[in-house]
């Protein structure tokens, strides 16, 4: 498998080579060259297969001979080590639980996998030490802190704006040490994410520092997101009815990989992009035209994305045509009033504890569901746990959520982070590491 800048004026790569580049020199996102439908068989038989075996035969076209498949089987296995649990809201509508993993977030899946995509590489290659440069709007600088922690050969450094994640993200990202170093941006998050696309580009940098990037920019964080939806095909509560997804958008990886998933033939009948008041896409989908705008600061914070950078690949997909994606996919929006109401209306019916992530890709399913006269099955992605959201959530609920275990000692950790307002003083930083 080799795959191409979509700026489209950089040199065709390997697997691992987009890896480890993270974007082209181009700036362009890297894009597989093929996507090949899975047999029917396949399908047929998903219920007889674990987890790691409809994981590897998902991801095995994309990785190519890069990696040998006894490796590719033991990193499947590594990174799927909790599950994805299904829970039921109402009769025609279930939340899928991504948040099983080490940092309580669906993000969890795509570090881990590509931190051991890149510890083999760094095995087999012997190439110079690697700075991975990440911005988050959350829960990605957890996922990618956790899954890179002490990985022999790479540099972590993770950008992220001031005051606009919540505590818990913030101790998740800032407290491991070691070779994990967080960069706290005065800023939002499009600004923290500028100055990482900025930094591929630099000359200087390029020839004196390795870096990737290890946001859903990455081939191996953006693919692997497949996994979770071949499982939740799976273990659909009711297989004689249309499956219908609504995802929870920001940057747009997620909701890219389930499209890539429905290219590969996976059997789900619509798509909903839901997002927060930042309605780039939904706004495209209404209007035909693209309008990237400033991110705006909201509860759902992981969201907060006025140019999300992966929906390039989404336009891609379908050859830029606008009409064959409304077919697949419907975008809504939300207010942060809308998301509290839902919140309660999900606790209210089912005794769910949603977070607003979570909200928000419910109310996405409701609005789709309310306009159609057809029978699905609706699943929303629940992409965080509610305890990352702990002050909105108990508040919204007059309740208290309860500290999953593996949080309790992160929160009593001191934090350590390093403040820059611009771009040049982040070069000087790399620059010295």
């Amino acid at each position: 498998m080799k795959y191409y800048s979509l700026n489209y004026n950089s040199q065709d790569v390997s697997f691992l080579d987009a890896v480890r580049k993270g974007l082209a020199p181009d700036r362009g996102l890297y894009f597989p060259s093929d996507i090949k439908k899975l047999p029917n068989t396949f399908f047929e038989n998903i219920h007889n297969l674990s987890d790691h075996e409809i994981a590897f035969q998902v991801i095995h076209q994309f990785v190519g001979g890069d990696i040998p498949d006894s490796r590719l089987k033991k990193i499947v296995e590594e990174t799927l080590s909790f599950d994805f649990p299904i829970v039921p809201i109402t009769d025609s509508i279930a939340t899928l639980e991504l948040f099983q993993g080490p940092t309580l977030a669906f993000k969890d899946v795509g570090a881990r996998f590509m931190a051991r995509c890149l510890a083999y590489a760094n095995e087999v290659e012997k190439k110079e030490k690697l700075t991975i440069l990440v911005a988050t709007s959350g829960d990605t600088g957890g996922a990618v802190a956790d899954g890179f922690y002490k990985v022999d050969g790479i540099n972590v450094v993770i950008l992220y704006p001031k005051g606009k994640v919540s505590e818990i993200q913030e101790k998740q990202l800032t407290t491991l040490g070691e070779n994990i170093k967080a960069i706290e941006i005065d800023g939002v998050f499009d600004d923290c994410q500028d100055m990482v696309k900025s930094a591929f580009i630099d000359n200087d940098l390029i020839q004196n520092v390795a870096l990737t990037s290890a946001n859903s920019i990455n081939i191996a964080r953006w693919l692997s997101q497949m996994f979770y939806y071949f499982i939740a095909y799976k273990n659909r509560l009711h297989p004689e009815k249309k499956l219908v997804v609504s995802v929870p958008s920001g940057n747009f990886g997620n909701l890219c990989a389930g499209l890539v998933a429905k290219k590969m033939g996976l059997p789900v009948d619509q798509f909903i992009a839901s997002t927060n008041i930042n309605d780039t896409v939904p706004d495209y989908l209404n209007s035909g035209t693209y309008t990237p705008k400033k991110s705006k600061a909201t509860l759902s914070n992981a969201m907060d994305v006025g140019d999300p950078s992966n929906f390039i690949r989404i336009q891609k997909l379908f050859n830029n045509d606008i009409f064959k994606l409304k077919k697949i996919l419907k975008g809504y929006h939300y207010t942060d009033t809308e998301t509290k109401k839902a919140i309660k209306e999900i606790h209210e019916v089912s005794g769910y504890i949603a977070d607003p992530h979570g909200a928000v890709g419910y109310l996405g399913l409701k609005d789709f569901l309310k306009n159609t006269t057809d029978d699905y099955q609706g699943l929303f992605l629940e992409t965080a746990h509610p305890i990352k959201f702990v002050d909105t959530v108990e508040a919204t609920l007059k309740t208290t959520v309860e500290i999953p275990k593996r949080l309790e000692s992160i929160l009593n950790r001191e934090k350590t982070s390093i403040p820059i307002s611009r771009y040049d003083e982040l070069k000087s930083f790399l620059l010295k590491r």
